[in-house]
């Protein structure tokens, strides 16, 4: 008990220094959309590049609204939205939520509903957007909150001249008994790593793939009272398999390496296998890529579920604070259309356009043309992903197939994901990392359990 005292302390103080912090070190937000503008909150990323290069063009110029973004690197654009959206300050019309932020966001009231608007824009076509991308952005009211600028699954990469050297053939649909048996045979081949996974501590680097094996091994981590279940048979399982396959046939100080860390060993040609998100295959397949053409991607490996891949968005949400919401929502209408998709396509090309998201992406021969290598397995991966809302075996308290969508995790999950590391780097058992974890996740969800 004394132990499950000081973790809630530790967890607390954890939130307190990150609220605390948040927005430091960046220049402050803007005074608020004035007449004919809004203000936009994106994180500093190559599709939200690409937006803003394009907006005067194809936005402002047929609107005549101008936008002014602020872009952050992605933990800094975290903060100041969380701040943001917490005091409804209505600096910012509208912010790339994402799929963790929207449920916790929708049901603080910190949203405005977009049924009303995508429902009397019929150019926008709703219908065209993936159901399980709606399903993440629909708070547990039934309302919209958010509109995709883009998704990603995940998927099983690999070497498709390593397995023919070595005589081995994929599964469709592998499980993780299986994706292990071909890493133990695979490892060393060309001088290549068996595997790649995630090992970086952080909820958004090594915790999105080990939830899913969790979620697949049949593993959760609350049952329906929010009670913690780290050290369960099942999570233990799940942990000690990645920690296993990771440290045993993965890459050299798996501990340091995230998804761009990996991405980068892929690509030079020092994994046989990688897992990994969807969004991958753009720069795997370009023209630069020595390993362009040698790929094979095949759906995310399962276990005691029949899927297991995760389901990542950006979306966009206007602040319920907002006082310009009908110019917020013609931005988003733009930014998230088929009509963005074809004007990147035509400008950038069309592997740059926003992808995982609509149907008529994946329907469109330009766009099977430049990414034929990979398409149809990035839809599959969209389009069946697992559930976010039911995502593993048995009932759980909590939405979210690769991160908990609850206001605890951002602080919890960073906490566990440094054990879990540390037990990569084999500076202690999975036992005792699970146990740590357990005493953290038991501490977070007093609240939940009415303490």
């Amino acid at each position: 008990m004394k132990r499950s005292r000081l973790a809630r302390v530790a967890v607390t103080a954890t939130v307190a220094t990150g609220l605390v912090l948040s927005g430091c070190g960046h220049a402050g937000p803007p005074t608020g959309g004035s007449n004919g503008g809004i203000n936009v909150l994106t994180t500093d990323a190559p599709q939200m590049q690409n937006l803003k290069k394009l907006t005067k063009r194809y936005f402002t110029a047929r609107t005549g609204i101008n936008v002014n973004y602020t872009m952050l690197p992605e933990n800094a654009a975290r903060e100041r939205m969380n701040r943001e959206f917490a005091t409804q300050a209505g600096h910012y019309d509208v912010a790339s939520v994402s799929a963790y932020e929207v449920p916790i966001y929708s049901a603080n009231g910190w949203l405005t509903p977009l049924d009303s608007y995508a429902k009397a824009d019929k150019q926008f076509d709703q219908s065209d957007i993936f159901p399980n991308l709606i399903t993440a952005l629909t708070g547990k009211n039934g309302k919209l909150y958010a509109e995709p600028f883009y998704g990603e699954g995940s998927f099983l990469m690999y070497r498709k001249d390593f397995f023919r050297m070595d005589g081995l053939t994929m599964p469709a649909n592998p499980t993780w008994a299986q994706v292990a048996r071909l890493a133990a045979r695979l490892d060393g081949t060309d001088g290549a790593s068996g595997i790649c996974l995630r090992g970086l501590p952080g909820w958004g680097q090594n915790l999105a793939p080990i939830n899913t094996v969790v979620n697949t091994f049949g593993g959760t981590w609350y049952d329906t009272g929010w009670d913690a279940r780290l050290t369960s048979p099942d999570f233990k399982r799940a942990v000690e398999f990645y920690v296993h396959l990771l440290r045993t046939y993965g890459e050299p100080d798996a501990q340091r390496m995230g998804v761009l860390q990996i991405l980068d060993r892929f690509v030079r040609g020092k994994c046989a296998m990688m897992y990994d998100a969807t969004s991958l295959a753009s720069s795997i397949e370009a023209d630069s890529s020595p390993v362009k053409g040698k790929v094979g991607y095949v759906p995310a490996p399962h276990d005691k579920t029949k899927r297991s891949g995760w389901l990542w968005t950006w979306a966009w949400g206007i602040q319920k604070a907002s006082r310009h919401k009908d110019a917020a929502w013609k931005f988003i209408s733009w930014a998230s259309s088929k009509q963005y998709q074809a004007e990147v396509g035509r400008e950038l090309g069309w592997t740059a356009a926003p992808a995982g998201s609509r149907e008529s992406l994946y329907d469109n021969p330009e766009y099977q043309k430049a990414a034929h290598a990979w398409y149809r397995q990035e839809y599959t991966a969209e389009t069946q992903s697992a559930d976010p809302k039911d995502p593993g075996v048995g009932p759980r308290p909590y939405a979210g197939i690769g991160f908990l969508a609850i206001p605890e995790f951002a602080v919890l999950g960073t906490a566990v994901s440094q054990q879990i590391s540390s037990a990569i780097a084999g500076q202690q058992s999975v036992v005792t990392a699970l146990q740590k974890s357990q005493d953290l996740a038991q501490a977070s969800a007093a609240r939940h359990r009415g303490e």
